[in-house]
């Protein structure tokens, strides 16, 4: 430890927690898995988040996780002298940012410290408002480095969040292995399809998701009646929540599916609804790396996905999954089809995505974080920001083979 003889204090700062009632998804739930699985002995891991407290049903606090909530406005130009208050409380080693405004406080408080900022980048969105090109600009000389979670979003994060790309990583996430790839006894997997409502002798197709633009679910259930017709026995199943669900529900209606594909809602098990599934769907627009993706390769599902950025980065067509150009319903049915056509090569596509999925342990990530939380103070101050550059950071862009 090079603060002395305490273990550095890393504090996480994201702009919120999810969306209205979203319960666990997307990054809180990456801090569920990530935040605990650091050496305690060696690093005080907090957060803070920029808006109200969460209210939600499922809450990091459960999971031992300091949060902080701010309960500032998006713009509210507050934020920053209570940011760096509570900042300073702490006594914050390392600042590790996600999302624009985090990543705009958050650096200006560590310009004002001295100390390590970390921009975290999670999604490929295109471009930026220009008012965030602005901070962007001013910010980048105070950065000492940014992490992508997908070759797409590593070059967005260069070109719109304006980040030098030889401070620009793509460091991959993961999924915790201990809970997904473990085997899973005939039990378990029959008490996981009896509470989907998956009857004995269905075929479960499905995808569990966030019911928003970018997953591409309108297709899925497009795609639904032209597998029924020649699968009239199996099932499709979408788990999850969001505001686009009124919208796919009476799709569903005027597609005539009936029971034949449901909604179920939001699940808290998300590995035992994953292992009621026979083949997993992701019918993504756009993308950085879903989470869910992880988990259903540590899981040795059969995947058919579209060619999505972020997904392309982890799959492999033909190998662990069968990919399909994105927005087109027709080639969706199809490649399901295929692989219910052919159950010997999906369970060969399940074995292979197992293999994929074991590259990609959350538990790897932390020890990456770890290390680079390491260097980062050991190096940051000293030589203004300029000595990460002098390191080598391999270890943050190699995968376990």
């Amino acid at each position: 430890m090079s603060s002395g003889s305490r273990p550095l204090n890393v504090v996480h700062i994201c702009d919120h927690l999810g969306w209205e009632g979203s319960r666990m998804h997307g990054v809180k739930r990456l801090f569920a898995w990530m935040i605990p699985r650091f050496d305690k002995q060696r690093f005080n891991v907090s957060l803070i988040s920029l808006r109200r407290k969460d209210l939600s049903a499922d809450t990091l606090e459960e999971f031992g996780i300091d949060v902080t909530y701010l309960a500032r406005h998006k713009f509210d130009p507050g934020t920053y002298a209570a940011l760096l208050k509570v900042l300073q409380a702490k006594n914050a080693d390392v600042l590790h940012m996600h999302g624009y405004g985090a990543t705009t406080f958050g650096r200006l408080c560590a310009w004002k410290m001295g100390i390590p900022s970390i921009l975290h980048e999670h999604a490929n969105l295109g471009d930026t408002p220009w008012f965030q090109k602005v901070a962007d600009r001013m910010l980048a000389p105070h950065t000492d480095l940014a992490i992508a979670v997908s070759e797409s979003t590593a070059e967005f994060t260069t070109r719109a969040r304006l980040m030098p790309a030889e401070r620009t990583k793509v460091v991959y996430l993961g999924a915790p292995l201990d809970e997904f790839a473990r085997p899973r006894s005939a039990d378990e997997i029959a008490s996981a399809r009896a509470a989907l409502g998956i009857e004995p002798g269905t075929t479960s197709v499905g995808t569990i998701t966030r019911l928003m633009p970018s997953k591409g679910n309108h297709y899925l259930v497009e795609a639904a009646p032209k597998v029924l017709q020649q699968h009239p026995s199996a099932r499709f199943f979408i788990v999850g929540e969001g505001e686009l669900q009124p919208e796919l529900e009476a799709q569903a209606r005027g597609l005539g599916l009936g029971d034949r594909l449901v909604f179920t809602g939001f699940t808290r098990d998300v590995a035992a609804a994953l292992s009621a599934l026979d083949i997993v769907v992701f019918p993504s627009l756009w993308e950085g790396t879903p989470l869910t993706l992880f988990e259903a390769l540590a899981m040795g599902k059969p995947i058919v996905a579209t060619n999505a950025d972020g997904l392309l980065d982890v799959l492999t067509d033909r190998i662990d999954a069968l990919i399909v150009p994105k927005a087109d319903a027709q080639l969706l049915s199809d490649a399901i089809c295929f692989a219910l056509d052919r159950p010997e090569t999906a369970a060969g596509l399940g074995e292979a995505a197992r293999k994929t999925g074991a590259r990609y342990d959350i538990g790897a990530f932390v020890r990456k974080m770890e290390r680079l939380y390491e260097l980062l103070h050991e190096s940051s101050r000293r030589t203004g920001r300029a000595g990460i550059l002098k390191t080598d950071l391999s270890f943050l862009t190699t995968e376990r083979r």
